[in-house]
């Protein structure tokens, strides 16, 4: 699904180099490669704030820690997604309310926020997934008018672009009142590790994030806020700072390999290739993720696994049926998109280094199965 030994060998020097400063210096936390990179991201996203932390999990977390939620509220977020995102919802004691998504997009669906805000409703978790922007503005809209906390999911989406009705455009991940990103090596913008980070413009909320990322301390040995120990290694950082300025070809690279992939099945009957939202947001393509329809989905993943190709099916479960998370209060009726979804999603190769052989490869494969 990922290339990284090829993609690694591309900037192999500027990686080397990276881990050499760091060896040397011996600054293996906090050392100046995590203060650089930070810098880096903020000017990349226009942010004012971003704070490094351990993994994309933890930056979810510590998100919602921030805003001193209380046991039993409720947080609105995606039921078609990865379970990190109800997970920390649910390590925190409040409670998930997970809702339906748009069929064309992936992205969670504003209508669904809109019916299941109740009085202890507090936030919502948007999840920017597969590459693309969920519709952030009618989000940001029923947000204010209930007076709830965003806290985007961005791991999947780092570099894509959102575009407000007015012509304003913002990077995703910067438009709530917080944003988190994962760092995980098969990301967009990924390290050698585990890495994480969170983004806002409020400075309270930065100033915060920043002595709970470090068991609550902003002066050694004074714990200020009960906090975790979360922090991105200088390590990890050397690969990030080495590959942030590649980020935007990157991301078109991957959108030019979606174009062939695209072009390949666009007219076919028994497949839907992913809808690119161009009204409101750019989609970086963390993954491509084709619907098959009127055919076998699961015999087409069998299929190209016997010709050596990897293909996911994300998600075959939907988080309210996990074991961990089934509360027996959700109807199936009130989930037509997800229950589509589950049985039709099918995600194909996609990473910065497939050439026109193997997009073909991939393709005529995918063709031969339907005839």
């Amino acid at each position: 699904m990922v290339d990284l030994v090829s993609q690694y060998q591309h900037i192999k020097s500027q990686i080397d180099t990276g881990f050499e400063e760091v060896l040397n210096t011996a600054a293996f936390i906090n050392g100046p490669q995590v203060k650089s990179f930070t810098q880096n991201l903020e000017k990349y996203l226009a942010v004012k704030h971003v704070i490094p932390c351990a993994n994309g999990t933890e930056a979810l977390q510590i998100a919602l820690m921030v805003l001193d939620l209380q046991p039993g509220d409720e947080v609105i977020t995606s039921d078609f997604t990865f379970a990190a995102t109800v997970e920390v919802i649910s390590l925190l004691k409040l409670n998930p309310v997970l809702v339906d998504v748009d069929y064309d997009t992936f992205t969670i669906n504003p209508e669904a926020v809109r019916k299941a805000i109740t009085p202890k409703t507090k936030a919502i978790i948007p999840v920017h997934l597969f590459g693309q922007c969920a519709d952030m503005e009618e989000i940001l809209k029923i947000a204010e008018e209930h007076n709830l906390y965003v806290v985007e999911d961005n791991a999947q989406a780092i570099g894509a672009e959102y575009k407000f009705k007015n012509g304003d455009t913002k990077k995703s991940g910067t438009l709530g009142t917080l944003g988190t990103t994962s760092f995980f090596p098969s990301k967009n913008l990924g390290c050698y590790g585990d890495g994480g980070a969170i983004f806002t413009h409020d400075d309270n909320l930065a100033h915060r994030i920043r002595g709970i990322v470090n068991h609550g301390m902003y002066k050694r040995y004074y714990h200020d806020e009960i906090g975790v120990n979360s922090r991105l290694d200088s390590l990890q950082a050397a690969v990030l700072n080495t590959k942030l300025p590649l980020l935007d070809s990157y991301n078109e690279k991957r959108r030019k390999a979606a174009d062939f992939y695209d072009q390949a099945f666009i007219n076919h009957p028994n497949l839907i290739v992913p809808a690119r939202a161009e009204e409101y947001s750019t989609h970086v393509f963390h993954q491509y993720t084709l619907k098959v329809i009127n055919a076998d989905r699961n015999a087409l993943q069998q299929y190209l696994s016997e010709k050596d190709i990897p293909a996911m099916i994300y998600y075959p479960v939907p988080l309210r049926k996990q074991k961990a998370y089934d509360n027996g209060n959700y109807n199936d009726a009130d989930f037509p998109v997800t229950n589509q979804l589950i049985d039709q999603v099918i995600s194909l190769p996609m990473h910065t280094e497939l050439d026109e052989e193997q997009l073909e490869y991939i393709t005529n494969s995918v063709l031969s199965f339907f005839n």
